[in-house]
């Protein structure tokens, strides 16, 4: 490897990278629980509602449990988003991956990058945005308040370093 190799790669070496992904307070399990018991709950109402003649009602909770699986279906699926964010000194990148796998990646000098955020007097941070080279991106628009701020000071501290090195 030559000198100037050597330069290029330690300049080129992430200051900071981090995965945004979206919290589901929810898991797998507790979710296959959650759809137990609600079953379970519907198929007792059917059959009262079946005994006591009332048979149209049956479709209703049919209805209603398909209503709540498709419900969670479309959170999970949702949850897949994610973005990988990284600053070293010569770039900054952004990675958005939709839920569909679909990837798009901007890229950002460092120097030019300008890091907004914006705040709400009781909420605290409402969105942060990365802007340069005449484009801008939303980061962490799906993050809860506390994992904002933290990722706020996170990458700004990293943005101010790799204009100073």
């Amino acid at each position: 490897m030559t000198e100037g190799n050597a330069e290029t790669s330690i300049n080129d070496e992430p200051i900071f990278a981090a995965e945004l992904t979206p919290y589901r307070s929810l898991g797998f399990r507790g979710f296959k629980i959650l759809l137990m018991i609600a079953g379970a709950m519907s198929a007792m109402h059917v059959l009262v509602f079946l005994v006591i003649g009332a048979w149209p009602i049956v479709f209703f909770f049919g209805l209603d449990f398909v209503l709540l699986l498709g419900a969670f279906w479309l959170n999970y699926h949702s949850a897949r988003a994610r973005e990988e964010v990284s600053v070293s000194r010569t770039d900054v990148s952004v990675k958005k991956f939709a839920p569909s796998g679909r990837m798009t990646e901007l890229r950002f000098n460092p120097f030019w990058a300008r890091f907004s955020i914006r705040r709400h007097q009781e909420i605290g941070i409402v969105s942060m945005k990365i802007s340069g080279g005449g484009r801008q991106t939303d980061i962490g628009s799906f993050l809860n308040r506390d994992d904002r701020e933290t990722f706020a000071v996170a990458f700004s501290r990293a943005l101010a370093t790799a204009r100073s090195r």
